[in-house]
């Protein structure tokens, strides 16, 4: 029996003495996701380190041919003279990272409506970090590494990876508190967002309006059957479809689209009805798949780096290293100068409970960029020589971010103690 729990051995199930019953029962339902999004990126981060060491033990054994093999499986379907078909690798990256970019275009958008990023002066601090932590690596990748050969891998350490980021504060346990998680929680999603704009931006090839304005026709459909209130799920999945297709034809990465129909899935319950609203029921629906398949698949396909004959000279080590010391170095500094300028100016307030040490932490815990940097490597680099170099980079900086991040926690953060009346009340203290 937990110290914090009564002597009964259960849990209260009502609101504390002193407390208003119908706001504490709301409190609890906005804390219950946030719950759930943490207990699932925690276990996810697990999975992603997992997957990624049977991908590089696997490219790296005697069976390495057979890994190779399998992601250049082609996949397609055909019919009569027309054929359309892709590796499995293709599969994973531009059509199962659909599913995972949807969900990120489903957290923003809930942000953007009651979250951190849905009023100005709570918005402020992460909007400023987030976008320290991503001129700062870009910055720093350039100057390393910014040959006309290797200067279009300067969006790969922009970007944040949630699930190992999570998976360390969780770690700390006790030393966090919860306004660092959720202020992690919002630079990622703004982290997200820029990386989004920069794949749509700066790793497209040349735009075919003739995708975009399938595209938009697809939009406009959903956009009808949301005003014509329509509920059923499937009924969107051919105009989104569509959205993909257009996306995809345009000359714009595909996980575009999972974006954009994750901005449009409405965030409030539909009327008359006591439920939650369609973007908390697909983030819930959808995010055991994306944190417990989709990400560790993505993991296995892409973090399979053959170290033999690999070559630490030239273009190669410029970019490894470049990688290395702008997520390693780019995100903490970026991040926590950044902040620490806009709380100066006063355009910023940090959140109560929080110090600068906790926000060195946070910026340290940042520099883990594993799946979104993955992802920008492959959409960066074509040469199989500089993509290595940079896959190697992100796993070497991520696995360094994190460590680092762990001994700083436990370094600069004292662990917090529970009050003893709220022990021996029976009450439980705020989920951390």
């Amino acid at each position: 029996m937990s110290a914090a729990e009564p002597r009964t051995g259960a849990r209260p199930s009502g609101p504390p003495p002193e407390a208003w019953g119908p706001l504490f029962a709301i409190g609890q339902r906005l804390a219950r996701p946030l719950q759930r999004l943490f207990a699932f990126e925690a276990t996810s981060g697990l999975l992603l380190i997992a997957a990624a060491a049977v991908a590089l033990f696997w490219a790296n054994s005697s069976a390495s041919s057979s890994y190779g093999s399998l992601w250049h499986t082609p996949l397609g379907v055909r019919f009569g003279a027309v054929s359309f078909e892709r590796s499995l690798e293709w599969f994973v990256n531009d059509v199962l990272m659909v599913i995972f970019f949807f969900v990120v275009g489903l957290e923003i958008r809930k942000e953007l409506y009651d979250g951190q990023l849905s009023e100005w002066r709570r918005a402020a601090l992460p909007v400023v970090g987030a976008l320290g932590g991503m001129v700062a690596p870009a910055g720093i990748y350039l100057a390393l590494a910014g040959a006309p050969e290797t200067h279009a891998g300067w969006g790969i350490p922009m970007a944040t990876d949630i699930a190992f980021a999570l998976g360390v504060l969780i770690l700390l346990g006790k030393r966090v508190p919860a306004a660092l998680r959720v202020l992690l929680l919002a630079i990622a999603v703004i982290d997200d967002l820029g990386a989004i704009l920069v794949i749509a931006l700066f790793y497209s090839s040349g735009i075919a309006i003739s995708g975009l304005l399938l595209a938009a026709f697809g939009v406009l459909v959903i956009a009808l059957l949301r005003a014509l209130g329509v509920r059923s799920v499937p009924i969107y999945i051919l105009p989104g479809v569509i959205v993909w297709t257009g996306i995809y034809a345009a000359g714009v990465h595909p996980t575009i689209a999972g974006v954009i129909i994750g901005l449009l899935t409405p965030v409030r319950a539909w009327p008359g009805v006591e439920r939650e609203s369609p973007a908390d029921y697909l983030l819930h629906a959808l995010h055991p798949w994306v944190s417990y398949a989709i990400m560790p698949t993505f993991a296995l396909a892409n973090a399979g780096v053959t170290l033999s004959g690999m070559s630490l000279s030239g273009s190669g080590a410029k970019v490894s290293i470049a990688v290395v010391l702008a997520l390693l170095l780019g995100k903490p500094l970026g991040v926590v100068a950044s902040s620490a300028l806009a709380l100066k100016a006063k355009l910023a307030v940090l959140p109560e409970g929080l110090t600068m040490r906790h926000l060195l932490v946070l910026g340290m815990v940042a520099g883990i960029g594993f799946t979104m940097s993955l992802f920008l490597a492959q959409l960066a680099f074509e040469d199989e020589s500089l993509l290595s170099a940079a896959k190697l980079g992100v796993l070497v900086a991520s696995a360094l971010a994190l460590i680092v991040g762990l001994i700083l926690g436990r370094a600069l953060l004292a662990t917090r103690t529970l009050h003893h009346s709220t022990v021996s009340s029976g009450v439980l203290p705020p989920a951390t």
